[in-house]
């Protein structure tokens, strides 16, 4: 699958929450082909999956609140959005100066991030506008120029929590798995930890 990637090819994969659609990061072509496939508009940026907090940290500015969020909750469903660092390509998310980051959800997908050399766009499976779809069958339908499918299963079946990590405080911007209360003050084992 990596081989795909790394040729600006477009692959669905399984994360912890739905099934996603992938491409790498460090190329233009790569990611038009994603848009392409997806019909997204221009004007909408593609969430980023890195491998692990190190990735995250080679692209993204990381506060301390952000950090110790992240070190609790990811891998999990959740992204985080974060100020984008300087030599990110503006073709990356439309110009914008934030990113928004998941982990990699899986020994697979950390493995298919490192083999691929870059992190990845990683945006849900579907048409833009349309209905998450729920497993192989449907994302063949609905994305029929794919170049690859890798199989495995989702856990959450909902979209993951997004949760603005640029100011002071954190704030939720789509509610999902994870709420404000947790991202806050427990980890993954439900302990206090402010």
């Amino acid at each position: 699958m990596a081989e795909i990637l790394k040729n600006d090819g477009v692959i669905s994969v399984p994360t912890d929450t739905v099934y996603g659609l992938c491409a790498r990061m460090d190329s233009l072509a790569a990611q038009e082909h994603l848009r392409d496939i997806k019909h997204r508009p221009r004007e909408k940026a593609f969430p980023i999956m890195c491998r692990d907090l190190d990735q995250i940290k080679q692209i993204a500015e990381v506060s301390g609140m952000a950090e110790d969020i992240i070190r609790r909750w990811m891998p999990g469903p959740l992204t985080v959005i974060l100020k984008k660092k300087d030599h990110v390509p503006a073709y990356v998310n439309g110009g914008m100066d934030t990113l928004a980051i998941r982990m990699a959800t899986s020994d697979a997908l950390a493995e298919l991030i490192r083999a691929t050399g870059c992190p990845l766009f990683m945006t849900s499976a579907n048409r833009s506008g349309e209905k998450t779809c729920e497993n192989l069958d449907e994302i063949e339908l609905a994305c029929p120029d794919l170049d690859g499918m890798m199989e495995g299963s989702t856990a959450f079946g909902r979209a993951s929590t997004i949760a603005d990590c640029t100011q002071e405080e954190v704030r939720i911007l789509r509610p999902g798995p994870l709420t404000l209360e947790q991202l806050k003050g427990e980890d993954k084992n439900g302990r206090q930890t402010a």
